[in-house]
C-alpha cells in the first residue's frame, strides 16, 4: 500500500509535538517513534511508499525543515515529501521553488489550524500559483475535526477554490467534520482528493458518518493515509474498519494503491 499521510519531523520537534498534544488535549501518542523507527515500522506493515509531511508552526523554521527533508529523501528511496512553508518568511517563495524542483517532493503542506492563517489569505496566492505552474500538489489541513478554530472550515476554503478552481490539493481527514460538503467539492473541482487519515476509527465521535456508498462513488479521488505516528489508537483499527465496509475490490485497490501511484508518479 501507499500511506499518503505520514508525519516525519526532527526528533526534538516530535518531542515538542507529543508534549503539546498531551498538555492541550490529554492525548498520549501510541507509538512515539522517531523518523527512522516510523519508516521501519511502516515498511514492516506493507507500506511500500511513504508520503510524509511536516509544517512550519511559526516563522523561521520552514527552511530548516526543508533542509532536513532533503537529507531524508536522500537517505530513503521509498519516500515522497510535502515540504514546509510559512508565508511570513522573507525567502519563502525561494525555498518553495527549490523544494518543488526536487523529484520526490510531491508539494507543500499547509496546516491552517496550527499555522493560524486562512486558506484564502492573499499571502498564499503566489505559492498556490507556483504549485499549479510546477504541476505539484498541496496537502491541506482545512477541516474542523477532530478539533478546529477560526482558520479552518468550508467557508474560507470555498473562497479559495472559487479563485483557483484547478488547485491540485489533497484534503486531510476527508475534510472532517464537514464530510458531505468536502465530498461534494469533488464533483466541481477536478484536482481535489481526500485522504482517510484520522477518519475511520469506529470508537471515536468523529468517525466518518455518511453512507458508505459515497465512498464507492468517489473511489477515484480518495487516498489512504494514517497520520502515523501522531495517533493514539491502533493504525490497524482504521484499515480493518474500512475493510469491513465490504466495498468493491476496485475501491480498495484504488484507495490503497492505484490513486496514490497516479499522484506520486505525476509528481516525480
Amino acid at each position: 500500500m501507499i500511506d499518503f499521510h505520514v508525519h516525519l519531523f526532527p526528533n526534538n520537534i516530535f518531542d515538542a509535538i507529543w508534549r503539546t498534544l498531551n498538555k492541550q488535549y490529554g492525548i498520549t501518542i501510541l507509538h512515539q517513534y522517531y523518523y527512522r523507527q516510523c519508516i521501519e515500522y511502516l515498511a514492516a506493515h506493507n507500506v511500500h511508499y511513504i508520503v510524509y509531511s511536516n509544517y512550519a508552526h511559526k516563522k523561521g523554521v520552514a527552511q530548516w525543515f526543508n533542509t532536513w527533508n532533503k537529507g531524508i529523501l536522500n537517505e530513503f528511496e521509498n519516500l515522497y515529501c510535502f515540504g514546509a512553508y510559512h508565508p511570513d518568511d522573507e525567502n519563502a517563495l525561494t525555498y518553495a521553488q527549490e523544494m518543488l524542483s526536487i523529484q520526490r517532493v510531491a508539494g507543500i503542506k499547509l496546516h491552517y489550524m496550527v499555522q493560524q492563517f486562512y486558506p484564502d489569505d492573499e499571502r498564499l496566492f503566489p505559492l498556490y500559483e507556483m504549485v499549479i505552474d510546477k504541476k505539484k500538489r498541496l496537502l491541506l489541513h482545512v477541516g474542523t475535526g477532530p478539533v478546529g478554530n477560526e482558520f479552518v472550515g468550508m467557508k474560507r476554503f470555498s473562497n479559495l477554490m472559487k479563485r483557483y478552481p484547478n488547485l491540485p490539493a489533497n484534503i486531510a481527514h476527508m475534510g472532517g467534520l464537514e464530510y458531505r460538503e468536502f465530498l461534494q467539492l469533488l464533483d466541481v473541482y477536478p484536482n481535489l482528493y481526500l485522504d482517510t487519515s484520522f477518519t475511520f476509527w469506529p470508537q471515536t465521535p468523529w468517525c466518518f458518518d455518511l453512507d458508505a456508498s459515497l465512498l464507492e462513488k468517489y473511489r477515484d479521488r480518495i487516498l489512504y493515509g494514517s497520520d502515523f505516528p501522531n495517533i493514539f489508537l491502533p493504525r490497524d483499527d482504521e484499515i480493518n474498519y474500512l475493510r469491513k465496509l465490504n466495498l468493491s475490490d476496485d475501491f480498495y485497490n484504488k484507495i490503497f494503491w492505484n490513486n496514490g501511484v497516479k499522484l506520486i508518479m505525476g509528481a516525480a
